[in-house]
C-alpha cells in the first residue's frame, strides 16, 4: 500500500512505530495530489514546498522527542475560508483574491499546534453559499457533481490528495459532500469547534469540523479541534463494537420521503447492521418538518447577506450569479421575517430535544440521492414533484444545523452506478462520542472502510459497486436540466 492510500490512523501508527517518515508520506501525498488535480480540481493553493519543509520539521521533532500525538506529521488541506497567516483566503471568489489572512484561525493554530502539516486550501462553493461547488469534479466520476459547499476537502480526502481536512457546515456543507464523494464527514456540536478566523456564511448555523476516510480518522481529528486527545478524554474511546443499550431512533416520517429506492435500501441495511450489532431500534416522529427549509433559509438569508452587504454594493459584479441573486434576496427580507425564522427555530429544537428523549441518536440518510451530473438543475420524483438539486441535497441534512446537534456521515455503500450513498447518524448535543462510536462499529462491519475513491482524477463511470450488502435497484429519479 502506497502512502498516500493510508488512513489518518495507520499513517499515525507507521510514523510512531518509526516504519514511515512524515516526509514520505507528504511526499506521497503531493505526488498524488498533483496526479489528480487537473481531473478534479480540489484545491486552490497547493504549496508543496512549505508542506515539504513543514514535514521534515516534523520528522525531526518526532526523532528527537516522539510524536505529539495521532496527527503529528500528517498532511491535511483546509477549506479556503479558514485563516492561515501570511496565505490567501479567497472563499473561491473573485471578491476575495487579494486577501491575505493577517492570522491563524483558532483551528489551524490547533492543528498546527498538534503537528498537522497543511498542504493547501482546497475549493468550497463561493463564499459556502452552495451545494455543488461547481469549479470541483467528484472524485468517484468527474462528470458528476462534488457537493457543497466542501466540495474540495472531500473529494481531495476520496482521492487520497489529503489524509484528512477541515470543512464548513451551515446546511450540509460537510456532510453533503462527504456523502457524494464515499468519505466521513462530521458536523460537531455548534461551538464546539471554534469559529474565529473561518469567513462566515450564517454565523448561527455555521459549523467547523472534519472530513476524513474513516470515523476513526474524524475522532482524531475532534480530539485536536477540541483540546481533547489527552488520555482518557478522547471522543473516540476504545470499545468492542458492541452497542447493546443503545437506542437508535429510526425516523417514520421526513428521512426516508421522496429518496431513491437505491439510499433507502442502502440506509435501512445499515441501519439493520446496527441492530445486529446489539442496537435497539426505536421508531421516532420528527417534529415540525414543515418548517424545515422555511427556517433554514430565514435564518441563513439574511446572515449572509449582512456578512456581504459592503461588498455587495461596492462590486456586485465581482460575485457568481447564483451567489449575487441569493444575496440580493436577503436585502429583500424584513427584520420581521428574520426574527420569526429564529423563533421557529426556538420550538425546533425544544421539539427535537424532546424527540432525543427517547433515543441515543437517529440514523437516516444523509442525502436523498446520489451525485447528479454536472450541470444538472433539478430532480422530479416519483410522486411527481419536482425540487431543485440544492433543496434536495439540503432537505435531510438542515435540521441539524437549525437544532445545532452533532451529525455524522459514514459511507454505507453505493447505488446501481456505483456512486456513493452515506447514513447520517445524529445525537444529542455534546453526544460527538455516541454518535461517533455508532458510527465506528457500523463502520468495522465493512471491509471497505476507508478505501479511496476508484479511478479518482479520471472522467467517465466509476467502477460499479462491490462492497457487500451494495443495493442496486432501479433509480426512480429523472434528470432535468
Amino acid at each position: 500500500m502506497r502512502p498516500y492510500e493510508l488512513t489518518l490512523a495507520a499513517a499515525a501508527a507507521a510514523i510512531r512505530a518509526g516504519e514511515l517518515s512524515p516526509v514520505e508520506l507528504t511526499d506521497s501525498v503531493l505526488e498524488r495530489a498533483e496526479a489528480v488535480e487537473d481531473g478534479l480540481h480540489a484545491f486552490v493553493t497547493v504549496r508543496a514546498d512549505e508542506a515539504r519543509a513543514a514535514a521534515t520539521r516534523a520528522a525531526h521533532e518526532i526523532a528527537a522527542d516522539g510524536p505529539r500525538g495521532p496527527l503529528h506529521g500528517i498532511p491535511m488541506g483546509l477549506k479556503d475560508l479558514i485563516d492561515v497567516k501570511g496565505q490567501p483566503t479567497t472563499a473561491s471568489s473573485a471578491v476575495r483574491v487579494d486577501h491575505i489572512a493577517d492570522a491563524d484561525s483558532t483551528v489551524a493554530t490547533r492543528l498546527a499546534d498538534a503537528g498537522a502539516v497543511l498542504l493547501g486550501k482546497t475549493h468550497t462553493h463561493e463564499f459556502a453559499y452552495g451545494l455543488t461547488t461547481p469549479q470541483t469534479r467528484n472524485a468517484w466520476d468527474a462528470e458528476r457533481v462534488a457537493g457543497g459547499s466542501s466540495g474540495g476537502s472531500a473529494v481531495a480526502v476520496a482521492a487520497g490528495a489529503a489524509t484528512f481536512a477541515l470543512g464548513t457546515d451551515t446546511g450540509g456543507s460537510i456532510r453533503v459532500p462527504a456523502a457524494l464523494n464515499g468519505v466521513v464527514g462530521l458536523k460537531p456540536t455548534y461551538d464546539l469547534v471554534p469559529r474565529h478566523g473561518v469567513t462566515s456564511l450564517s454565523w448561527s448555523l455555521d459549523h467547523v469540523g472534519p472530513v476524513t476516510r474513516t470515523v476513526e480518522d474524524a475522532a482524531l481529528v475532534l480530539d485536536a479541534l477540541t483540546g481533547s486527545d489527552l488520555p482518557g478524554q478522547s471522543h473516540l474511546l476504545h470499545h468492542d463494537g458492541d452497542l447493546t443499550g443503545l437506542r437508535v431512533g429510526v425516523p417514520r416520517n421526513y428521512y426516508f420521503d421522496r429518496v431513491t429506492p437505491d439510499v433507502e435500501s442502502a440506509v435501512r441495511t445499515a441501519i439493520d447492521r446496527l441492530r445486529d450489532l446489539g442496537a435497539e431500534l426505536v421508531d421516532v416522529e420528527i417534529p415540525l418538518t414543515r418548517y424545515v427549509q422555511a427556517v433554514q433559509w430565514g435564518v441563513m438569508v439574511p446572515e449572509a447577506t449582512s456578512y456581504h452587504e459592503r461588498t455587495l454594493r461596492a462590486t456586485p459584479e465581482l460575485y457568481a450569479p447564483d451567489v449575487r441573486v441569493l444575496l440580493e434576496a436577503g436585502e429583500l427580507l424584513l427584520a420581521g421575517d428574520y426574527l420569526r425564522a429564529q423563533r421557529a427555530r426556538t420550538l425546533m429544537r425544544r421539539a427535537w430535544a424532546r424527540m432525543l428523549d427517547a433515543v441515543d441518536v437517529v440514523a437516516a440518510p444523509t442525502v436523498p440521492l446520489t451525485a447528479v451530473p454536472t450541470g444538472q438543475q433539478s430532480v422530479q420524483w416519483a410522486d411527481g414533484s419536482v425540487e431543485s438539486v440544492s433543496d434536495s441535497y439540503v432537505r435531510l441534512s438542515a435540521p441539524a444545523n437549525i437544532t445545532g446537534v452533532p451529525a455524522l456521515t459514514v459511507p454505507v455503500g453505493q447505488d446501481r452506478a456505483g456512486l456513493p450513498i452515506g447514513m447520517q447518524l445524529i445525537g444529542h448535543p455534546l453526544g460527538e462520542r455516541t454518535v461517533l462510536r455508532v458510527g465506528r462499529a457500523y463502520e468495522e462491519t465493512r471491509a471497505d472502510a476507508g478505501r479511496l475513491a476508484p479511478g479518482a482524477g479520471t472522467v467517465g463511470a466509476p467502477t460499479p459497486p462491490t462492497a457487500p450488502g451494495s443495493p442496486a435497484p432501479a433509480p426512480t429519479v429523472e434528470a432535468r436540466t
